[in-house]
């Protein structure tokens, strides 16, 4: 029985150009593999700019979509579970296109295991000068996602989901041990709120968290933070990316888990007499 697992995490520079976005993510996930990777993690519109006016131009339909089968093909190839970032998603709603943020978490038979369509949509106008509607293109998801593997129970969320601690209890809940958020913070938010965030996270909810971003392009309109993160579930730091392309790989201790929900039980210590969250 397994006691560990490695994790590795493709920090892709994405240019506006989607060819060349997947074939420099198949470069790194077959990388991460080489170095023995069992779960491989992308970011945040791996395929895409992100930028609005990019969206509806990269979507793909799924399964059909260029996209999903190279992610699927991979999984397999290399026989890991791969964590697919995120992409733009058509659908297809009463003869109308609908787009969505969605992740798509394969297992090593290459099957498709969970889809998350981002839940919370970043709309903001920041005094710093970043501003964003993502309402404007894409659509609110509706469901908490948490996938079952061999090693361990993953919830997956993206980017601006990772500010409601509803939904990662929620997601817990559920019984995930590791929750994974691609996610494209900017060079504004990145700084003040991604590490804090992450880490408060992984205290809060006692499970490992993975950040996953995109590298910084410094042509691109919209520029990503970097620093895709690891931090088990005592809030400490295992590894952490810079700004440029990079592969992060880190072993992690399954027991770690259940080890720091026994020694500092939280999740039994809640007064569900006095209140209670739930999924409606």
């Amino acid at each position: 029985m397994k006691t560990k697992v490695k994790l590795a995490i493709c920090q892709n520079k994405v240019v506006d150009n989607k060819d060349e976005n997947l074939q420099q993510a198949q470069l790194m996930i077959n990388e991460a593999a080489q170095q023995n990777a069992n779960v491989v993690i992308l970011p945040e519109m791996f395929n895409c700019p992100y930028e609005n006016s990019y969206f509806p131009t990269f979507a793909e339909s799924i399964p059909e979509g260029k996209t999903y089968q190279m992610l699927a093909k991979e999984a397999k190839k290399h026989n890991i579970y791969l964590v697919g970032g995120s992409i733009p998603e058509l659908a297809i709603k009463n003869d109308e296109r609908i787009l969505y943020n969605t992740s798509l978490i394969f297992n090593p038979e290459g099957k498709l295991l969970g889809r998350h369509r981002k839940i919370h949509l970043f709309d903001v106008d920041l005094s710093d000068g970043v501003t964003f509607l993502e309402s404007d293109t894409l659509n609110y998801g509706q469901q908490i996602t948490v996938v079952k593997t061999e090693f361990l129970n993953i919830g997956v969320a993206i980017c601006y989901d990772l500010r409601f601690p509803e939904l990662m209890r929620l997601m817990v809940d559920k019984g995930a041990e590791m929750i994974v958020i691609p996610g494209a913070f900017n060079t504004v938010t990145g700084p003040a709120h991604w590490e804090l965030l992450l880490r408060t996270r992984a205290v809060d909810n006692q499970a490992f968290i993975v950040g996953a971003s995109p590298a910084r392009n410094h042509d691109a309109e919209y520029q990503a933070y970097g620093h895709s993160m690891i931090v088990d579930p005592w809030g400490r730091k295992l590894k952490e990316a810079g700004n440029d392309e990079a592969i992060i790989v880190c072993n992690i201790a399954l027991d770690k888990v259940k080890k720091t929900r026994k020694e500092l039980p939280l999740l039994k210590h809640r007064r569900l007499d006095l209140y209670q969250l739930k999924e409606l």
